[in-house]
């Protein structure tokens, strides 16, 4: 039988890349609201540039390698996954909505019912 052991290791270097990806965003933030008086374009400018800046940054942190990892994982798996046919996905929406409308029917007939059972037999409050 075979383990394998996952072991994350949280370098200093990683850290300092996550706390500065953080920065990064903050100050895009606080750049965005100082700006202001500068027009939309600065403003604008400067979050887009300060969000893709901690977002590379991120990237290049351990965490930001084992994110992008995981999402080729989830693309790749994506890609077996074997979508019904036009005709069957049809079918099955018709059947979704098929049951949608007698649940609802039904409902309202219960309702009714109940309505006029304590309305008007029990209670005797006719309308």
């Amino acid at each position: 039988m075979a383990t394998s052991q996952v072991e994350t290791v949280n370098t200093g270097a990683d850290k300092a890349k996550l706390a500065a990806a953080v920065a990064l965003l903050i100050a895009a933030l606080v750049a965005y609201y100082m700006l202001g008086k500068q027009g939309a374009l600065a403003q604008w400018g400067a979050l887009l540039v300060g969000l893709a800046a901690s977002v590379v940054v991120f990237f290049t942190a351990e965490a930001g390698k084992q994110l992008m990892g995981f999402g080729r994982d989830a693309w790749r798996e994506v890609g077996k996954v074997v979508w019904p046919a036009r005709k069957e996905a049809v079918q099955m929406t018709a059947y979704v909505f098929g049951f949608v409308v007698l649940m609802a029917l039904f409902l309202w007939l219960t309702d009714k019912t109940l309505e006029y059972v304590f309305y008007d037999l029990i209670l005797g409050w006719k309308k």
